[in-house]
């Protein structure tokens, strides 16, 4: 489906309940959340998620994240430990995904997890895409509405610009808050961090009063977001760049002459919440590669930095 017209909607009962319409017929929306935009389609039907493989080109081997409105519902896909109860007390709404173990007879579409034992859950802390969620009332797969392995959105303009024509429609939220993906945290063994994100390391070990295993990128994946190449722009991106080399334009952080600044101030949550409009808005000059200044890898730095590496990784 290559021929669409995309509609714009409001975040308004009528947007809302239109919205709800189109995914129980199967279609898929776009909607903000606090991170950044999902394109999202209803879980429990394998055409719709089927479909959102399709639309962003994602191989069907990385599995989606399943957005609900509450923990409650969480609690009806998966298995519920005690570390799960903790940290989704803590930080739910939020930037947190957790991957726990299916229960059986889930309802769930096998592509949503990639044929895996496990489940990648969170509820979104963005007010209109919980209200949302509670219109539809059942679980949306909502990776990143980008096409795949690009920069992923934090407004309704990138959404158009990737996958105008490819889908229904899109909510339009605003500018995301955060602007990058969520923390991912296994819990099917040892609490493992699967991919840094939105809410810090730090606040998740202090949670549980222990320290966090680290996926490494040479294990298999079990969570999205791990690809090696991902959330790239067109140009090419060199990483811990003093300044930009002939024909590239540099992404600062701090007291930095630069293109366009991450943070002047060196605040992380706000380098954070630019970082994709920031790619977005370098990719589109059609530079020959992007410099980018060294972030320190701390707190939400190690998001940063996470994105940026597999944004500079050789692309397949």
């Amino acid at each position: 489906m290559n021929d669409l017209t995309t509609e714009i909607l409001k975040t308004d009962t009528n947007g809302f309940q239109h919205a709800s319409d189109i995914w129980r017929a199967g279609g898929l929306v776009a909607f903000a959340t606090e991170t950044v935009y999902g394109l999202g389609g209803d879980a429990t039907n394998d055409m719709a998620v089927a479909r959102i493989y399709a639309a962003k080109g994602r191989p069907q081997f990385n599995p989606l994240i399943v957005h609900v409105d509450s923990i409650e519902t969480a609690q009806k896909y998966v298995d519920w430990p005690q570390e799960a109860d903790v940290l989704a007390q803590a930080f739910w709404p939020g930037p947190l995904t957790l991957v726990l173990p299916l229960k059986a007879d889930n309802g769930l579409s096998p592509l949503v997890t990639a044929d895996l034992p496990t489940l990648a859950v969170r509820v979104p802390a963005h007010p209109q895409a919980v209200e949302l969620l509670r219109t539809f009332g059942g679980p949306i797969a909502a990776p990143s509405a980008n096409p795949s392995g690009k920069i992923s959105p934090t407004t309704v303009e990138h959404v158009v610009a990737g996958l105008s024509g490819k889908i229904e429609a899109v909510v339009d939220g605003g500018a995301c808050g955060v602007g990058v993906e969520s923390t991912i945290i296994g819990l099917a063994s040892d609490p493992t961090l699967l991919r840094p994100g939105g809410l810090p390391q730090e606040a998740i070990e202090a949670a549980l009063h222990r320290p966090l295993a680290i996926h490494s990128d040479a294990d298999t994946l079990n969570a999205p977001g791990q690809m090696v190449s991902h959330y790239a722009p067109g140009a090419a991106v060199r990483l811990n760049a003093e300044k930009a080399h002939a024909g590239e334009v540099l992404l600062g952080f701090g007291n930095i002459a630069c293109d366009l600044n991450l943070s002047a101030a060196g605040d992380l949550v706000e380098a954070a919440a630019n970082l994709f409009h920031h790619l977005h808005a370098l990719d589109a000059m059609q530079t020959k590669g992007i410099a980018v200044s060294a972030i320190p890898e701390h707190g939400l730095g190690r998001a940063i930095n996470d994105r940026l590496r597999r944004a500079a990784a050789p692309r397949p």
